[in-house]
């Protein structure tokens, strides 16, 4: 028998399917985005709040993506008490659960930012991840419309602030009860037709990816895709069918607005919608926001399942080119509505409530085709390097490391093997450090540091033709007494900084 001790197999480094680590630069671009997202909701009067990653499994209830069963489409584990858990699809369902846990304390309307991950346990894709970031603004306790108003207005301000300027967005609105009205009009009103209403609803989602030529199927006997799967239809008739897709086709409310009024009279909840778009449109537009920045458009499908009065979505308008060098319109960013059943389902009372979420990822992806992101560039550190291993020369590092921090320097000494300089000098060129601080035991006699200036630039560019000249009028490295390191530094710092502001006007 072999006694001997297998050798442990080395585990295998894998990022789960899915998933994205995220790099320095694109934290950086998120923190720059969220903050200036931030300030806007704070302006308006919005207060913050972090709900925890899971929840338990019945608080997201109906409004799991696809079934009941607790691991389809969202992550789900059992509690030690056999309690399943979920971690959150949504920012808004946690919401829901912590003002209905808090309704006696919570101070109605209440006015809510919140951002952080969610999780899709979906089949991952080209740009389809199962955890992503939203940052959502909700309010409470506000029945009005007028609630309804001041977020398409606080999503057009938001888009601004971020340097999206006007002409390059759209808050584009809608009224499920609007569709309601419309489905209540053509036969389909009343519980015994819900199932069908169910099916309309779903096929007009599908308005973006199919068009109406497919949407048109899908209202009707059904639509087969290039794969040969046929999927069944709502089984409306030609004229059901042309009412639908006269609603979602408006382009122009103005001109559509007295035959939409004309279709849905007489149902319970159309004129009722009709009413409600009307008046967001003079409240939006009393405040100085015209149609070219929020407009009526009942072409908006986005979670007509989930909403029961307005529906809202921000669109950028502008082009880019896609993977395959075709030029197509960015689109949704974000979008929300009405949803007056969430947090009634833990009341058993009517608690009204509406808000938007921004997708965090999609929209920094927009600013980055912008140029509107990572403008404010991020200095790596200056280096001090280390010559001696001994108490005194490395207190002595660690001294000038920390002056350079207390005086706003981004700056760190150096932790690897020390004993090969020239691998701290490759260091400090692979990081991109900006200075190297040098001393060694001759200059710590003499108490003065060697400063090395390790970024090439062109500060006098108007006066410098050729390499020898440059480095004629700039110093690579100067030797400067301990007490003058800081200010030295600073000095070079500024000079890299000039020739940068140069070249970008080059």
């Amino acid at each position: 028998m072999n006694d001997k001790q297998k050798k442990p197999q080395k585990l295998k480094a894998r990022l789960p399917r899915g998933f994205v680590d995220r790099t320095a630069g694109d934290i950086r671009a998120v923190n720059e985005m969220t903050a200036k997202i931030r300030e806007v909701y704070e302006h308006y009067g919005f207060d913050p709040l972090e709900t925890p990653l899971f929840e338990y499994t019945d608080a997201l209830g109906k409004f799991l993506p696809d079934s009941d069963r607790p691991n389809e489409g969202v992550f789900s584990l059992q509690d030690d008490d056999e309690q399943w858990m979920s971690l959150r699809y949504d920012l808004t369902a946690p919401l829901a659960r912590h003002v209905a846990e808090n309704f006696n304390e919570i101070q109605l309307p209440y006015r809510t930012y919140r951002a952080g991950y969610v999780f899709r346990n979906e089949k991952p894709g080209p740009g389809r991840f199962r955890q992503f970031m939203q940052f959502d603004a909700d309010t409470v306790g506000a029945p009005g419309v007028q609630a309804d108003a001041e977020m398409c207005m606080m999503m057009a301000d938001t888009l601004e602030a971020l340097g999206i300027k006007r002409g390059d967005y759209l808050i584009r609105v809608n009224n499920r009860k609007v569709l309601d009205g419309v489905l209540e009009a053509i036969g389909l009103g009343g519980d015994d037709k819900a199932g069908q209403r169910l099916n309309v609803l779903r096929a007009i989602d599908k308005l973006d990816k199919f068009g109406p030529e497919g949407v048109a199927l899908l209202l009707g006997p059904g639509r087969k895709d290039e794969s040969g799967d046929f999927t069944k239809g709502a089984g409306l008739d030609k004229e059901q069918i042309d009412k639908v897709l006269f609603f979602v086709g408006i382009t122009d409310y103005a001109e559509s607005a007295a035959r939409l009024a004309e279709l849905v009279a007489g149902t319970s909840k159309g004129g009722e919608g009709v009413d409600e778009l009307n008046f967001i449109g003079a409240l939006v537009t009393s405040a100085g926001y015209g149609p070219d920045r929020i407009k009526i458009d009942p072409s908006v499908v986005r979670g007509l399942e989930y909403y029961t009065g307005p529906v809202y979505e921000a669109e950028l308008t502008f082009d880019v080119t896609n993977e395959k060098g075709e030029k197509v319109v960015f689109g949704s960013v974000g979008g929300g509505g009405r949803y007056d059943g969430l947090v009634s389902r833990f009341m058993g009372q009517p608690v009204p409530a509406t808000g938007f979420s921004i997708g965090v990822s999609r929209l920094m992806t927009a600013l980055k085709n912008l140029g509107k992101l990572g403008a404010s560039e991020v200095i790596e550190p200056v280096l001090v390097t280390v010559m001696d291993g001994d108490v005194e020369a490395m207190g002595r590092y660690q001294k000038m490391t920390q002056e350079l921090r207390a005086a706003g320097i981004r700056a760190e000494m150096f932790q690897g093997n020390w004993k090969k300089f020239g691998n701290q000098l490759k260091y400090a060129d692979r990081r991109g450090c900006p200075v190297a601080i040098i001393q060694g035991g001759d200059e710590r006699a003499t108490s003065v540091v060697q400063i090395k200036d390790l970024i090439e630039g062109k500060r006098l560019s108007g006066e410098i033709e050729d390499n020898a000249s440059w480095r004629e009028a700039r110093v690579a490295q100067e030797t400067v007494p301990e007490a003058d390191l800081v200010a030295k530094v600073r000095e070079i710092l500024a000079a890299q900084a000039e020739d940068r502001k140069r070249a970008a006007n080059v």
